[in-house]
């Protein structure tokens, strides 16, 4: 791997992780039409880990928040917001990771194949026209309750199927159900963390050292942290219009190119 395809990757994952258009749909695409591309298997992951650094530092006072909210609810019996999101995080987390990774283990060869990934770019990006265009927007990040936490993070094991989106799903998931734009954002990010911090931690030992390796996560995080601050500031008047077209579109190439190759 090069450089100049680490630095390609890197940006390409800062920039699809956080909007809803499938970080690994990309960084399949990508190697699989510029045939000679060899990526390491471990560098999807520890891409994932750079976004997993944006999400932590530009979050990191709410993490603080959260995490103390967290265990003062326990110990304390104090009852917060931030307490409250801290194990509505916890408990989402559960079955999404636990259905992905039986997804993962054992279907990945089935879904990664370019077709699939096409079908799943078109169906939710159609899916998320729809439901963002009718969805009612009442409820605020601080109103969340369980039982939408909770679906949000069940659905997002099928961001295990490239071409869905794990924030694609997750925020689709709160919009149906009535969730506002940037809200349905904002709890995806901070849903996302613990699955890619177990998977960072589960291939750690096959990370590769390299300077590519390094730069590549360098860039993952740095084109992450302004994706998340563009997203949440365009999400305060802009729909999901503009993303769900252009899932369309990538699909439709896919499929073309599929019928051309």
């Amino acid at each position: 791997m090069t450089i100049i395809q680490a630095i390609i990757l890197g940006m390409v994952q800062g920039l699809t992780e956080l909007l809803p258009i499938s970080s690994s749909a990309h960084l399949f695409l990508i190697p699989w039409i510029f045939e000679n591309w060899v990526i390491p298997e471990s560098f999807d992951v520890a891409l994932h880990f750079g976004t997993l650094l944006a999400i932590g530092i530009f979050f990191f006072k709410d993490w603080i928040e959260l995490i103390s909210g967290g265990f003062k609810q326990v110990i304390k019996k104090e009852k917060t917001v931030e307490g409250r999101m801290f194990w509505y995080i916890v408990l989402a987390t559960i079955p999404g990771g636990i259905i992905g990774f039986i997804l993962d283990r054992y279907m990945s060869e089935i879904l990664e194949k370019p077709i699939i990934i096409a079908i799943a770019l078109i169906v939710m990006g159609i899916i998320l026209y729809f439901v963002d265009r009718y969805a009612k927007s009442e409820t605020e990040y601080k109103d969340l309750t369980l039982k939408k936490t909770f679906m949000m993070g069940l659905l997002q094991c099928l961001a295990f199927i490239p071409g869905v989106s794990r924030s694609g799903i997750t925020i689709t998931t709160g919009r149906a159900m009535g969730v506002k734009r940037d809200a349905a954002a904002r709890f995806s990010f901070m849903l996302s963390a613990p699955i890619v911090l177990a998977a960072t931690i589960f291939k750690f030992k096959d990370f590769e050292f390299s300077l590519s390796f390094v730069i590549g996560v360098a860039m993952s995080f740095i084109v992450g942290i302004g994706v998340i601050k563009f997203l949440l500031e365009y999400l305060k008047k802009g729909s999901f219009k503009i993303f769900a077209i252009y899932r369309v579109i990538i699909g439709l190439g896919v499929i073309a190119y599929i019928v051309i190759r």
